[in-house]
């Protein structure tokens, strides 16, 4: 279970065709060019789906050790007590995680998301969107699926998140490149074996954060994940606190359920009690609804049945005024955690290591003069230099928070907008 508009940086790739039978760029495509020349250190990364690059990941999470600074960050935190002591859940024959007898799940001091359950404080997590805003995000990818969805989305200009699984980007790691090339795209942390995150001692939350945020930075030019949404909405203070305070991720649940991962799998849906039309009717009417508060819907690129149920009701969205667009746009904020997007620069960040205090849009270059030659006669003012700031709105639905197209030399003398993330 459980990414508005073009970017003119990349306009000169578009004409480039990709082969039916190879649907990410090669190696030799342009778009590695501008990349590399993002990438916090390009030339010490394994080129991904390569031999190193495999190596790097363990092959049984269940094995592993957690790494010592990730274990430094944890070690630090817990003796800060910003990590409670909360029981392990076990999940029952009815598939629901429980806790103790006389641990109260809808406690402040549990507050268990499975329970519907909203942490509030520093912690705090994100279920709603702000009013009239639809924060687009799908679960589970990357798959065989995950394509279709990712062109439909570059097509139309729609910028979106997805929480992306450790092992779908191992096994599936030129869908996962293919999808990326379009910078509308933020990739997110949904664990590295999609477990029930309660049941989870706190080295093993650890690992299961982790290693999808390593893969992540390893395979798009050293940028950190700054959101994560736990699997099957299972989580609590303890968790929670852990995303947060050792990895500085920020917890994103939903506040709608399309039930179209039963799609997938005929064993989770016996009597066909969820079917596509079910899926799309349930669109349909949120979309159709009240703008308060804003949607988060749970969607996933586990079937093609899911994918066509999103695509055919996407035109919703604009029909009804929707400011529609990825987590980071609908909230204004970075989507990396030493990045604002995916074509800006990038500051070095090791995983659990303390981000950049401020991680701001790109500034509006100022305009260029431009050198004359000499002896040559003095031409008309200097054009501005190529590059637009952000703006509020999208190619199919007004979203809020377009990434702005910004080329790398107005990039080199722009200076950063102070903008903290505010928990």
């Amino acid at each position: 279970m459980a990414r508005a508009g073009s970017l003119l940086l990349l306009a000169s790739f578009g004409a480039i065709a990709v082969s039916a039978g190879n649907w990410h760029h090669p190696r030799s495509h342009p778009v590695y060019d501008l990349f590399k020349r993002q990438n916090a250190s390009a030339g010490a990364l394994p080129a991904i789906g390569s031999a190193q690059w495999n190596s790097t990941y363990p092959e049984d999470i269940s094995n592993a050790t957690v790494p010592d600074a990730w274990m430094a960050a944890y070690t630090t935190a817990k003796a800060a007590g910003l990590i409670p002591n909360i029981s392990l859940t076990t999940v029952g024959a009815d598939g629901v995680p429980a806790y103790p007898t006389g641990d109260d799940p809808n406690s402040a001091e549990i507050c268990s998301g499975t329970y519907q359950c909203r942490i509030n404080g520093t912690t705090t997590e994100i279920w709603d969107a702000p009013d009239g805003h639809v924060g687009l995000a799908f679960d589970d990818g990357p798959l065989p699926y995950s394509p279709p969805l990712c062109d439909f989305l570059k097509q139309q200009g729609q910028d979106a998140t997805h929480f992306y699984i450790g092992t779908n980007i191992l096994q599936n790691p030129f869908v996962f490149q293919g999808c990326m090339e379009d910078p509308l795209q933020t990739p997110a942390v949904h664990t590295w074996t999609h477990p029930y995150m309660t049941t989870k001692t706190d080295e093993q939350v650890l690992l299961e954060l982790g290693w999808t945020m390593q893969i992540i930075h390893d395979s798009l030019g050293g940028r950190l994940p700054r959101y994560w949404r736990p699997p099957y909405g299972d989580t609590d203070t303890r968790v929670t606190a852990i995303a947060y305070y050792v990895y500085h991720l920020t917890t994103v649940v939903w506040n709608q359920d399309t039930n179209d991962w039963m799609l997938e799998d005929p064993t989770d849906n016996p009597n066909n009690v969820v079917t596509n039309q079910t899926v799309i009717t349930n669109l349909t009417n949120w979309l159709s609804g009240p703008k308060t508060p804003g949607l988060i819907i749970l969607e996933h690129e586990l079937s093609s049945s899911a994918v066509q149920c999103f695509i055919q009701t996407y035109p919703l969205h604009a029909q009804n005024g929707w400011i529609t667009g990825s987590i980071p746009n609908t909230f204004d904020q970075a989507a990396f955690l030493n990045s604002w997007n995916a074509t800006s620069p990038v500051t070095p960040l090791d995983i659990a290591a303390t981000p950049p205090s401020s991680v701001g849009p790109p500034a509006a270059p100022a305009a260029a003069t431009t050198a004359v030659a000499a002896g040559a006669q003095a031409s008309s003012p200097a054009s501005a230099v190529g590059g637009a700031s952000k703006s509020t709105s999208n190619n199919s639905s007004n979203g809020a928070g377009s990434i702005a197209a910004i080329s790398t030399a107005a990039l080199l003398g722009a200076a950063l907008c102070t903008l903290v993330f505010s928990y």
